[in-house]
Order: C-alpha cells, then structure tokens, then sequence
C-alpha cells in the first residue's frame, strides 16, 4: 500500500516540490496532504507522481510539470513556449499599477508578454485600464490569450504579435510601458544550467551581450509615450547602472531603479517628457 505520507517521505525531492507535483496528481489541497496522508492511492496516481518525479530530478520546471505558476495572486498556464513568471518580475505590475493610480483608463503596453502574466496582472488590478500585450511568438501569445480568457471577465487585453513596436498602431501612445525582455548575455552560463534549459532561449537571452533587446525598447519607447509617460525594464543583477545610463542618453528623467525582495536592482525606468 501507498499513501500520501509514505510517497512523500521516500522522495527524493526536496519537500515542497514533492508536495506541490502530489497535489498535482492527486487533485488535492495542501491541507489534504495532512487529513488525508494515510489513504491508499491508485497505483496510477503512485506512477504518474514517479514520473513526475523523475523529470523534475532530471531539471524539468515543476511549473511546466504541473501547466502552473501563481503570479500577483493569480495562477498562470504555463507550457515550454513561455517563460515561467518569477516573483521578482511582479515589481514591474507593482511599479505599473503605482504609476497608473491616479489615471483613468490608462493605457499600458506590455512588451515581450508571454504568459501574459504582467499585462493580465495589471488588467485584473485595474479593471478600467487599456493594456496591449506583444510578443513575436505566436505560440506565447496563444498562451497568454488563454490566461486572459481564464482569469479576466472581459476582453480586457489586446495582444499583437510584432517584434516589440513594429506592427502597432503608431497612434496609440501610453502613459506606461513596461518590459521583462531578454536580457541574459548569449555567453553566460546560467543558461545552461536550472529551470533555464527547458524555457524558450528567445525570451531568456538577446543573443548577444544582454542589452540589445533594453536598447531597442529603450530608443523606440518614446516615440510610443504619451506625454510624461514612463519606462520600465526587467533587467540582470549586474544591469542596473548600464540601463540607467542608457535611459538617461536618450532623454528620459527621473531615471532611478527599484530592488527586488532579493535587494538586487531589478527594474529600472524613467519618465519622457519631450
């Protein structure tokens, strides 16, 4: 016989990832896990927590095992042709819904959206806010379009496919744009290493020296700003200071970053106002 308790106890999994891919299996809340340890399982639910089990140990994501990533309180599907939402990335919804507070039905746009994570975050916190999401990937879009229909009451996110600004409208202008672009170097090693190897290298690295994809966004941004309208960017760990540095050749104000839980600067922006 197999029981909750005892799969858990054999595992070779750190515990919380053994509980999160059995309650996955199994249907079951946490508090299940402990009012219900002692019941025998199918032997089909003890095989799919093995397999499970044994790709997480070969490096598989547990959100691309379980289609799930909880995000700004929201649970995101999740597949391969998407990046998985990462806490630190909620600072740019935080930085978005902070700018937009006192603004009626601001129009925001989302760069690189994938999950559709930040634009939908954003659309969910302020129903009355016009949020475009882009991606150059059919594929994430498909999967953002999903989590909106899922998780929004209305169609409250337009998506574009484009490579960034390309293929919008160039009359629409934002009081916010945010991104979380590619921004890992081409030679870095992390890339090779964790959850990294199984999402799309397109929305991890720039294929280059990480500041391409920042650049592009940052030259073209303000012709797509409303009147003090601001940026913000995801960035490396080791990024901050160049990024600034580039918003402010370009024009922007009030350039500053902000620290993730982690204190590492994390996002950085500014304010065009020519």
């Amino acid at each position: 016989m197999n029981t909750a308790a005892e799969l858990l106890r054999a595992s070779e999994l750190p515990p919380l990832e053994a509980r999160i891919l059995l309650m996955h299996v199994l249907g079951w809340r946490r508090t299940e896990l402990i009012t219900r340890d002692h019941e025998a399982l199918s032997d089909d639910a003890v095989a799919r927590f093995d397999a499970l089990s044994a790709r997480r140990l070969s490096g598989e994501p547990i959100a691309q095992l379980t289609g799930k990533r909880e995000f700004f309180r929201l649970d995101f599907d999740v597949t391969p042709d998407v990046l998985i939402p990462r806490p630190e990335t909620e600072l740019l919804v935080e930085t978005a819904l902070e700018l937009i507070a006192n603004i009626q039905s601001a129009r925001v746009l989302d760069l690189g959206t994938g999950t559709g994570a930040i634009a939908i975050s954003i659309a969910h916190a302020r129903p009355d806010a016009r949020v475009w999401a882009v991606d150059r990937s059919a594929a994430a879009l498909d999967v953002a379009r999903a989590n909106a229909a899922r998780l929004l009451d209305r169609s409250a996110v337009a998506f574009v496919e484009s490579d960034w600004t390309a293929k919008l409208d160039p009359s629409l202008l934002f009081e916010v744009i945010v991104s979380n672009p590619p921004y890992i170097a081409s030679d870095d090693s992390h890339l090779d290493q964790g959850d990294l190897r199984f999402e799309p290298s397109s929305a991890l690295t720039d294929d280059a020296d990480g500041l391409s994809a920042i650049c592009a966004i940052i030259e073209r941004a303000p012709f797509m700003l409303a009147k003090n309208g601001s940026l913000w960017l995801e960035h490396g760990y080791d990024q901050a200071d160049a990024v600034r540095r580039l918003l402010q050749a370009r024009g922007f104000t009030d350039v500053h970053s902000k620290r993730d839980l982690a204190d590492i600067e994390r996002a950085t922006g500014g304010v065009f106002t020519a």
